[in-house]
């Protein structure tokens, strides 16, 4: 209940727009993802230079034909110039596709490297992450902004890099050639630079800008295109409604595209007009130096060449501040991700767990479901949606209060999922939880495995605390069937090999036969290698749960914890499931949510919760003796069942 406060709604405030500058330690941090390639980057580098020598010697080549083959009628020069004109773009083109190979092994590999970090810390990070972050947002930062990301390193340093040595080059030879229309070449740099500065603040903007806007349609496609959100659309016939909001978020990314293009074609548009001065400036100046004999048209002409070519290169460079600049807000986005920290860690002396007896402890454990901001993505605005409810539904509200004639309230609402909850269970006992629902029975279950730590208080297995326990080893030993049953779209095959990678078809089968599915699965027409669908959709919810409950067998662990994990199977099944599960349980240390009469009569210890306490513990007789909350349940919910043997 608790997981729908207020920090699951804080997310849906709007956050002004972060403009962080490209600081050192930024730039540290993303050369650093450059080291192993440092090889191909030198290798490209060479590509680069020999052909930026290789443009060098066309202009060259042009001015001799002018100057002097022409001229003097040579024609065994003028077949090598006319040769070198041809062999010059072949080399070219051949050193070019190596660079582009370099190029692109750089690019794939900062991609493969990035989204394996943030694929590889996401999975560290706990449940209270996910239960608060959009799926959607996320593949926005493994796909989007990884694939931005790398072009810093792949094409923006590599192309200041390139358009660097290009004109250091180009202003060599231009200078040797003639040194005064040099000097009137680059007296337009000054203009390069401001509009470079002018506009490329704003393109940085917009590219923020645009990320997160698609990040937020990213979203919603991915909570409106799944199964369960197209289920939800279709019973509700909220098909019109979605349409509209995607309608609203799909233009948002069109507008902010076409600003986008708008303001680069701006820049380009500044930089070209002020190429067009520089060009002009040499073409008037130089007229009348050639007009005057200073120097040959044959000068002009390869000047004006190399002209292109530096201007190309300086515009390379007025643009690389805005290129590398975006290429950074993609960067923050990844190491955004990357930088929060973990909520569940692993101890560095963490004890790893054999042979487990499962004695199970919970000492003065309170649990509430606050959200740290700092464990949170930065917030993708969602506009139009719970504005008007989000205080109402923020947790400020009084919670309920207990009748006086100790009945059970009518919600269960509180700020703490938990509030000092104190027993003990021995090895091998069977522990029934009962309460209302919402009153805390699936968060205590879900503080076992660990996939929250109590708030205060601690959980010991085996006289050891959790959080002292390795994580890979605690997996092993606990054994859970959720309420809600995932698979993933896969074989059932595959599914069941999720407990144990190594189990042999003989020990599937076995498996499943104490689930009792195997007949059904063997009457499949492609028997255990069935796709189940997106999250098992293809089945009906019993048949989910029996391949849950197979796969927990499968995986023989030392503690047991099914949560509702028959609620789903018709009359039949259950009985069948209940009967396998005498035999799952029989000598581990199982907690069950208890719904039915079976299970509570069996139970060596309930525990009755009600609000996030226990107000009763005992045995069946010992508690329906006492006339408490345990007695009420009973009247209403297991009175009218048949005792049956678990």
């Amino acid at each position: 209940m608790g997981m729908h406060g207020s920090g699951w709604f804080s997310l849906l405030r709007d956050e002004p727009e972060r403009a962080r500058a490209v600081t050192p330690a930024l730039l540290r941090r993303v050369l650093a993802y450059a080291r192993p390639y440092w090889g191909h980057i030198a290798a490209l580098l060479g590509a680069i230079l020999l052909t930026t020598v290789l443009g060098l010697l066309t202009p060259l080549i042009l001015r001799d034909l002018i100057d002097h083959t022409l001229p003097a009628g040579d024609t065994g020069r003028l077949n090598l110039l006319a040769l070198a004109l041809v062999c010059i773009p072949l080399v070219d083109g051949g050193i070019r596709v190596a660079q582009r190979k370099f190029n692109a092994t750089i690019g794939e590999g900062v991609i493969y490297d990035l989204r394996v970090s943030l694929y590889t810390h996401l999975q560290r990070m706990s449940l209270a992450f996910f239960t608060n972050t959009r799926v959607g947002e996320l593949m926005s930062r493994l796909n989007n902004d990884v694939v931005d990301a790398q072009r810093a390193i792949s094409s923006t340093i590599v192309d200041i890099v390139t358009n660097l040595i290009q004109t250091a080059a180009t202003l060599v030879v231009m200078l040797s050639l003639e040194w005064r229309l040099t000097l009137v070449s680059v007296l337009v740099l000054p203009l390069f630079i401001f509009a470079a500065r002018r506009l490329g603040a704003r393109l940085r903007g917009v590219a923020r800008q645009a990320m997160e806007y698609n990040a937020q349609m990213n979203a919603m496609m991915n909570e409106t295109l799944n199964i369960g959100g197209v289920l939800l659309v279709k019973l509700f016939g909220r098909a019109g409604v979605e349409i509209a909001r995607f309608r609203e978020r799909a233009a948002a990314v069109r507008d902010i595209g076409v600003r986008r293009a708008v303001l680069g074609s701006q820049f380009f548009v500044i930089i070209g007009l002020v190429g067009a001065v520089g060009t002009a400036l040499v073409y008037w100046l130089g007229g009348h130096l050639v007009l005057r004999g200073v120097f040959t048209v044959g000068t002009i002409v390869a000047f004006t060449a190399y002209l292109g070519q530096l201007y190309a290169a300086l515009q390379g460079l007025t643009n690389a501040p805005v290129a590398f600049a975006t290429s950074m807000v993609s960067f923050e986005r990844v190491f955004e991700v990357l930088d929060l920290p973990l909520d569940i860690v692993e101890s560095p002396n963490a004890v790893v767990l054999d042979g487990v007896r499962g004695a199970l402890t919970f000492e003065d454990v309170t649990f509430e479901y606050g959200v740290d901001e700092h464990l949170l993505l930065s917030d993708v605005p969602r506009y139009g949606q719970m504005d008007a409810v989000s205080a109402a539904l923020s947790g400020a509200a009084p919670a309920p209060q207990r009748p006086h004639d100790g009945s059970a309230p009518t919600s269960q609402a509180r700020e703490k999922a938990l509030e000092h909850v104190s027993f003990h269970i021995e090895p091998g006992q069977l522990v029934a939880l009962v309460g209302p629902s919402g009153a805390g029975k699936t968060t205590m279950t879900y503080l076992i495995p660990r996939l929250y730590d109590p708030t205060e208080g601690r959980i010991l297995l085996d006289g050891h605390d959790l959080r002292m326990v390795s994580l890979e080893s605690l997996a092993r030993q606990i054994g859970m069937v959720t309420q809600e049953t995932h698979l993933f779209h896969d074989t059932i095959r595959t599914n069941l090999l999720y407990a144990r990678l190594d189990a042999t078809q003989d020990e599937l089968e076995a498996a499943c036969r104490t689930a009792n599915i195997h007949d059904f699965i063997m009457d499949l027409p492609d028997g255990y290698d069935t796709v189940v669908g997106e999250r098992g959709y293809r089945l009906s919810g019993g048949e989910k749960q029996r391949i849950a409950i197979a796969r927990v067998i499968l995986k023989d662990p030392r503690i047991l914890v099914l949560d509702e994990a028959t609620s789903h199977l018709d009359s039949q099944s259950e009985a069948l499931i209940q009967e396998a599960l005498k035999t799952v349980m029989a000598g581990r240390t199982s907690i069950v949510i208890a719904h039915r009469l079976s299970t509570i009569l069996a139970a060596d210890l309930i525990l009755v919760l009600d609000r996030g306490q226990i107000v009763e513990q005992g045995k069946h007789s010992e508690l329906l003796a006492r006339g408490g909350l345990y007695a009420r349940l009973y009247k209403t919910q297991f009175k009218r069942e048949q005792p049956a043997t678990l």
